[in-house]
This record gives structure tokens, sequence and C-alpha cells, in this order.
């Protein structure tokens, strides 16, 4: 589904960007913002943060009105308003999936899945600092929810440019989901890291100019 776009949707090609990121910032001193902001966590998967993707899914207009009916009937059903959320989130209205799932968690908090959804969507509504805190309030819920620590990592990489805080996420990741998809996910992002500084280090020492990002 698209909630896993961001977790899942991490390819070869969204790591080399990765390490082109870090290259450009150790040899130049382009703007952070100008290297960062095409990279974004999915790739060509998803839109960047606060754009729409020019081949987003169209929205089943009628289901989301069908649903809304529902959730105004039952003012404490939390299971419609998460499923208005994934709708909204799977047409990548994130503006709207956010409405939802807020209002889900006001009635069942508890839900890491749906906290670490809406950490997703503010990430793709320019909201990184919110989007990290949603995610720290998932992990207060659930310390070891790998789709949790995976998207924290991406997030602090492209969304505060925190690498060191990126790969502490996904070494975690590694540690207690070992064997997962997630796990090969953040293994990826480990090893980009660890080849962009090893190649750094090498420019470095051949041009004596390299800084630190």
């Amino acid at each position: 589904m698209k909630r896993e776009s961001l977790v899942f949707g991490l390819s070869g090609v969204f790591f080399g960007l990765l390490v082109g990121w870090i290259l450009g910032s150790q040899q130049a001193a382009t703007s952070v913002t100008t290297l960062a902001a095409p990279t974004t966590p999915a790739a060509a998967a998803t839109p960047a943060p606060g754009s729409a993707s020019a081949s987003a899914p169209t929205l089943d207009v009628a289901r989301a009105a069908d649903l809304e009916k529902r959730a105004n009937a039952a003012p404490a059903d939390s299971a419609v308003r998460t499923e208005l959320g994934n709708l909204y989130f799977d047409a990548e209205r994130f503006d709207l999936a956010v409405l939802w799932y807020e209002a889900s968690l006001k009635i069942n908090p508890r839900d890491v899945d749906v906290s670490t959804d809406l950490a997703v969507c503010y990430y793709y509504t320019n909201q990184a600092d919110r989007a990290l805190a949603q995610l720290d309030a998932s992990l207060k819920l659930n310390p070891t929810h790998a789709k949790t620590l995976l998207n924290q990592g991406i997030i602090r990489a492209f969304g505060k440019q925190d690498l060191a805080g990126a790969m502490e996420s996904w070494k975690r990741v590694v540690e207690v989901a070992p064997g997962t998809e997630e796990a090969r996910r953040a293994q990826q992002g480990i090893d980009g890291l660890t080849s962009a500084h090893q190649g750094a280090g090498a420019a470095g020492g051949a041009g004596g100019s390299a800084s630190r990002p």
C-alpha cells in the first residue's frame, strides 16, 4: 500500500543519491538545501514533501464520502477514521490523511501504526520536526517498532540532514528486527553511509580539502 512507500519504496537509486549528497557536502560548499531537495525518501516512488505526484492515484470520492458518513455517525470509532486516513494517504492527499489519523489517535492513542503513518504524513507536508516528534511518541508505545525506527532514520537523513542520527536509527532496526524487510532497507542505508564516508575520507586524504558535513 502507499502507506508503506516511505519504508519499502527505498531503492538503490535512493541510496545512490544519499551517497552523492554526502560526497557533495564533503567536497564542495554547495548548499545543503539545494543538494537535499530532490533527494526524497522514496526516490521516484513518492512525491517530495509539500508536492503532489504527477501520477498520484485517483481518490475514490464515493468511498471517502461513505466513510465520512460512517465516521460522523460513530464518534467513538477509531477504525473508520484510520480507514479514512489510509484512503487519503493512498491517494497522496496527506493533508487530509493527517486530519483523520489525528482523529483516530484521539480515540485510540496507543495505535502505534496510526501514529507512525501520521508522522509520515507530517513529513510529506513539510513538517519534519513534527514528524520526528510523532515518531518519538510511537517509540514510547513500542520502542522496537521497526517501521517507526526505519522512518525515523529516513526523516533524520532527508528532513534534518542528521546523518549520524539516521545511522543510529538504522542500526537499531537491524538489531531489533533481524531478517525483516525493514532490516534489509536499514542495512542499505548503513552501507550507503559507510561507503560514502570511506570514499570521502580517501578523497580528503588525496586532496587535503574535504570538510566534515
